[in-house]
């Protein structure tokens, strides 16, 4: 689907826009062209409806899907939400946008990240990788709904990893951590204890892509398994290696995770909230 029209409405006048740069301001307000303003979604001919000092996007009819994103497949991010008149546009990601951009409905992914470490999961050490797997599953439609830290336990590991698959039903968990060869490195094991299936290409990739920067990249063990509908990837525990494992593997997780969940054949049913 294509972008309509990008239309400002002051008091009295509506002003079109051809290009404009939409962002997040500090307080996590909408902003165009660097002024807070209120994003409203609307289809074709509901232009009056658009209130003062707000500013409308027109898409087609069929973009209206409560809670599920809006991607220029570039930079910008849009989710929907509930409103009144008009449905919400929540910027997740800005970048300029233009008329007659093209724009993708993503369902909304839910994710959880667990940080295994000894020393984080005693506030020795900060979570540095946890926090940037964060924002890089956010340009994909990815919400984060949980994290948590924990020690190098298979118990404890594998027990946090069943319940947030089995009862918080979460599409994919990443795991940060314990992928090394030190006794306390332990975190493919509790996958594999949990595990119904392996996927073994999200491993391969993983470690293929990071022997290009360093030969250290054979000793990792990450590994991904799928129990139930939940993919559950482990990646290792420095921040910059977490980010480059994740952005090699991240082109091809959405369509893994929609044939999962059955997904693929619903055409564009609405999403399942899980909370």
């Amino acid at each position: 689907m294509k972008v309509l029209a990008i239309i400002e409405r002051s008091t009295r006048t509506f002003l079109p826009h051809t290009l404009s740069y939409v962002s997040i301001n500090k307080a996590g307000e909408s902003a165009l062209n660097g002024t807070e303003k209120p994003f409203f979604l609307l289809s074709p001919g509901e232009r009056e409806k658009l209130p003062e000092k707000s500013v409308g996007f027109v898409l087609p009819k069929d973009a209206l899907k409560f809670s599920y994103f809006l991607s220029s497949g570039e930079d910008v991010l849009f989710r929907i939400l509930e409103g009144n008149p008009l449905p919400r546009l929540s910027v997740e990601q800005g970048g300029f946008i233009s008329v007659s951009h093209r724009m993708q409905l993503l369902r909304p992914i839910s994710v959880g990240i667990l940080t295994v470490s000894d020393k984080g999961s005693r506030g020795e050490r900060e979570d540095l990788s946890g926090p940037a797997l964060a924002r890089s599953v956010k340009p994909l439609g990815m919400f984060v709904e949980e994290v948590a830290i924990v020690p190098d336990e298979i118990g404890i590991i594998s027990d946090t990893l069943t319940k947030w698959s089995d009862t918080g039903r979460l599409n994919l968990i990443l795991t940060t951590g314990g992928t090394g060869l030190s006794k306390r490195d332990v975190t493919p094991e509790a996958l594999l204890s949990v595990a119904e299936k392996h996927v073994p290409g999200i491993g391969e990739t993983m470690r293929s892509v990071s022997m290009k920067i360093t030969s250290k990249a054979m000793l990792s063990r990450g590994c991904a398994v799928i129990r139930g509908e939940t993919l559950i990837i482990a990646l290792p525990g420095s921040e910059k290696a977490a980010e480059e494992c994740f952005a090699a593997i991240a082109p091809a997780l959405r369509h893994g995770i929609e044939i999962l969940c059955g997904w693929d054949s619903e055409c564009g049913s609405r999403p399942h909230h899980h909370h």
